[in-house]
């Protein structure tokens, strides 16, 4: 017996007498969707005999509307002229009418209003030779209705072009009639098709309700008790598990609470709401603006700045990109005045269904934005002065991006990085009442830790490549090709075609494996390449350094604004170092062709 008094037999009875009425109603269906299917299909093909008729009937027409006009052309006698071009007018109206109900239906006609591509793309061929008889038809008879007096040679050229088109007419509309009549052919046989599978079906339906319906009540039974005793045996190592759970939970908040403690003090780290209001402030975010990281109740913009300008606009980025995130600069000042640049990313996070907040992390960039800056200002000069302080510049900018980029490989060890934000909020979110979801977020945090290994080694390793100041570029491209094939499961080759191996001045080296690096990554990115190739080759003069990709390509052309924001300087990257070194910089990229990027450095 069960809780609710019905024997295992009643429930068993109901259970069939479900199926039974499920199996009566899928039959039922099937017949009936079998019906409409073959009727709308008899429906279409109603109207088949009567297309085929009218086509056939315009090259009639066609040879008779061609014959009236030579008439025409021989006949002397006014009287028989006038009489032949009524003739002409009559059937030129009805040939030009099933020509276009042809095409765009007609109810009286019993025509469709839809052809299929094939017969259309043949009427685009027909319809220049159609509308040039109609044309020489229509000046023949407007010239008669002028002065029925004319003479042969009044429209003999109108005639030759009737005559010189009626034979491609014909051979085309004979085209199109075979077109219609395979057609038909094509829906009889779908028909016989629909048939068969629909009496297939039925009989799989039959096997069905055969195999699961009309099955012996005994077996049903049995597999209840069955079921029974696997939960039983389910509920206990569930209530074990629940205890290992327990204090892998335990652990994992000892380990949570490190965590948030180093990416506190490492990161500019914040969590506001999706109104802007502040929830939680890193350590260093607090010291830097001088904010106290207990207050909740100030908005995110007035915390960043004491300039309305600057709060105004980062305002107003928060509130357009708070459902599809953003990364990019923003201007501050603290409360002292200072001026201050931050690289910030805002990414939408959803701590409970109830509840959406921004995840805020960003780094201070005030050094590199001066520079920028700096830079910018020296431009409004003359164009002597800018050309001598070129190189001294671009060398200021690349040193500011080695010092960063050292810096930020130094945060990603330290802070670990944006992936331990979302390793902590999913840990926290661990309820060990519910054993299933939380062995499966226990999975996951597994292969987040992984990736958050493997994503700051990969990091460390584009930041820092120790080969490239002890061994040079070679070693350093042959490293950088290995580990990228291996990190990404990409096959990415280093080919160094005539063994070159000397070192060259350190910010060339440097400059070099930058570019390189460079266009690998957006070959990996953007591209979706599979297969990349690396090739080396020097003459006495020339280092030439050449990137293949097979990946999707794109039109150089349509490049406008290439620096992207997200992938560093982008394009203006490599062409600013090839430029510092005194290198060309070539790219050569089409559509589904992949692309080749070179360059050429003098030795």
């Amino acid at each position: 017996m069960t809780k609710n008094g019905n024997s295992l037999d009643q429930k068993t009875f109901d259970k069939l007498r479900r199926l039974y009425i499920i199996a009566l109603s899928t039959i039922a269906l099937s017949v009936i969707i079998s019906q409409i299917l073959i009727r709308t299909h008899l429906k279409r093909q109603e109207n088949d005999s009567t297309i085929i008729n009218v086509a056939g009937r315009q090259r009639m027409l066609s040879q008779k509307l061609t014959k009236e006009v030579v008439s025409l052309s021989t006949e002397t006698n006014v009287n028989q002229k006038i009489l032949l071009k009524n003739q002409i007018k009559g059937t030129l109206k009805l040939w030009e009418l099933s020509h276009y109900s042809l095409q765009k239906g007609n109810d009286s006609l019993g025509l469709p209003k839809e052809n299929s591509p094939k017969i259309n793309s043949k009427f685009k061929i027909l319809n220049p030779v159609f509308d040039t008889i109609i044309k020489a038809t229509q000046s023949i008879v407007n010239k008669i209705n002028k002065d029925s007096s004319l003479t042969i040679k009044a429209y003999a050229k109108a005639v030759e072009k009737v005559k010189a088109n009626e034979g491609d007419f014909l051979i085309l509309m004979d085209d199109i009639v075979n077109q219609y009549d395979l057609e038909a052919d094509e829906k009889v046989s779908w028909l016989r098709q629909l048939e068969m599978w629909l009496t297939v079906l039925t009989l799989l339906i039959l096997l069905g309700e055969f195999l699961f319906i009309f099955w012996p009540a005994a077996r049903s039974v049995k597999s209840i008790l069955t079921n029974l005793l696997i939960a039983e045996r389910r509920a206990k190592k569930m209530a074990y598990d629940a205890d290992e759970l327990s204090k892998a939970k335990e652990k994992s908040i000892r380990e949570l609470r490190a965590l948030t403690r180093a990416m506190d003090e490492t990161l500019l780290f914040a969590r506001i709401s999706s109104s802007g209001s502040v929830v939680h402030m890193g350590n260093k975010f607090s010291r830097l603006f001088k904010f106290s990281k207990f207050n909740t109740s100030a908005m995110f913009w007035n915390v960043l700045s004491t300039e309305d300008s600057d709060r105004l606009v980062i305002e107003s980025i928060i509130s357009k990109y708070k459902k599809t995130g953003w990364q990019g600069e923003v201007k501050g000042k603290t409360k002292d005045g200072e001026n201050i640049w931050l690289e910030m990313a805002i990414i939408p996070y959803n701590p409970t269904n109830e509840r959406a907040e921004l995840l805020i992390i960003a780094s201070e960039i005030t050094k590199r934005k001066m520079a920028q800056i700096e830079v910018d200002r020296l431009k409004q000069k003359s164009f002597e002065e800018k050309m001598s302080q070129q190189k001294i510049i671009s060398s200021k900018i690349i040193e500011n991006q080695e010092n960063e980029q050292n810096r930020i490989a130094k945060d990603v060890h330290d802070g670990i990085g944006q992936m331990l934000t979302g390793l902590k909020f999913n840990l926290e979110s661990i309820d060990p009442k519910d054993i299933e979801k939380s062995t499966s977020k226990i999975e996951y945090l597994k292969e987040l830790t992984a990736n958050i290994i493997k994503g700051v080694r990969t990091a460390t390793f584009n930041l820092t490549p120790p080969e490239l100041s002890d061994h040079g570029v070679v070693p350093a491209l042959t490293k950088l090709t290995q580990e990228l094939s291996k990190l990404t499961g990409k096959d990415i080759v280093l080919f160094n075609k005539t063994d070159f191996n000397l070192r060259l001045d350190s910010l060339i080296e440097i400059n070099i494996y930058r570019i390189t690096q460079e266009a690998i990554n957006n070959a990996i990115k953007y591209a979706e390449s599979t297969h990349i190739i690396v090739s080396l080759s020097h003459s006495n003069d020339i280092l030439s350094i050449v990137i293949d990709d097979n990946g999707k390509g794109f039109d150089p052309d349509n490049i406008k604004n290439i620096k992207t924001g997200e992938g560093g300087m982008g394009m203006t990257f490599m062409k600013e170092r090839i430029k510092y070194i005194d290198g060309r910089f070539f790219l050569n990229s089409e559509k589904g062709k992949g692309t080749r990027v070179t360059l050429n450095i003098p030795l």
